[in-house]
């Protein structure tokens, strides 16, 4: 094997979707990955796509992304072969000489034969998500709320506010002021009525977005919508407007159609999935979190002992 890491470039991105489809087949609820997805996740000075290649081929590949989660290793993928784990450790390696801070993670199937893998390279468990599913067969009660509150939906003029609320609420960019205009043009039949408010004295206090979830209906056949982001104003917490505003959004998906709804929590997250369990969700699957703590060399870590070709 003559291994050589370099930087990703545009001319590699059918190889690299490629790549990716051939590992994730088998993952749980696989949908093909297109080259508008690789490639706009491929964007960003927050992200860098790594390709190994051995004798001028793409054999595996990585991305490190710092985001608002953290600095983490997505999609590392090496293409099924005796060499496979070496490749994936120094592809690893590489990523872990990019972390600014005291840590990074990855994200991995629950039942996952790879996590002992990770494991060898001195990651442990940190947590995890949980997709939760309810089925849409009824129309549900929606929870008693304070006088006073209004529940509706979003008017076509208000996705600026409800960006601003959400994101206040996050404390950074979880929705763009215009998002609902993206929506309706990238998630048909997505209007602003899919967003649902509570609203005391007129002032926007918690919010559920509602989703046709298309690209897993078109590839399945099926009929589900998505949920989130949820949020709440602090002084509004524990007054049930997030129990009444999700039942009043599985409702409107059951109008619509849909027979199933998802949404992802994380596990550490108990006030949410009791919540959720309440109204009828069960945890579909889970993925685990899993971090390793590494320690920063300054500069020569990073640069000067690297592999990477530009």
């Amino acid at each position: 094997m003559t291994l050589r890491l370099r930087s990703f470039v545009k001319k590699d991105l059918s190889e690299l979707v490629a790549l990716f489809n051939a590992v994730r087949i088998g993952s749980y609820e696989f949908m093909p990955l297109t080259e508008e997805e690789v490639f706009a996740r491929t964007r960003g000075d927050t992200s860098k796509v790594l390709i190994a290649e051995d004798n001028e081929e793409i054999a595996g590949s990585v991305t490190y992304n710092n985001g608002h989660w953290g600095e983490e290793i997505r999609w590392l993928a090496v293409y099924s072969r005796p060499d496979r784990k070496v490749i994936e450790d120094t592809l690893a390696e590489e990523v872990e000489k990019l972390v600014q801070g005291e840590s990074v993670f990855t994200s991995i199937e629950s039942d996952s034969p790879r996590i002992k893998e990770w494991a060898d390279r001195g990651y442990n468990v940190d947590g995890g998500l949980y997709q939760m599913i309810a089925r849409l067969d009824l129309r549900r009660p929606v929870p008693p709320i304070p006088e006073g509150t209004v529940l509706r939906n979003m008017e076509k003029e208000e996705g600026k506010k409800t960006a601003e609320m959400v994101n206040g609420v996050f404390g950074w960019e979880r929705l763009t002021p215009d998002f609902a205009e993206k929506a309706r043009t990238e998630s048909p039949p997505f209007s602003e009525e899919w967003v649902h408010l509570a609203e005391v004295h007129q002032k926007i206090v918690s919010v559920v977005a509602a989703w046709p979830a298309v690209k897993y209906n078109r590839y399945f056949g099926a009929k589900r919508g998505y949920l989130g982001p949820a949020a709440t104003v602090a002084e509004f917490r524990s007054k049930k407007l997030a129990s009444a505003l999700t039942v009043r959004a599985m409702n409107f998906l059951y109008e619509k159609g849909m027979n199933e709804v998802v949404l992802h929590t994380s596990e550490r997250n108990i006030p949410s999935i009791t919540l959720l369990r309440n109204i009828g969700f069960e945890i579909g699957y889970k993925w685990k979190f899993l971090r390793k703590y590494v320690k920063q060399k300054a500069d020569q870590n990073r640069c000067s002992d690297s592999n990477i070709v530009e």
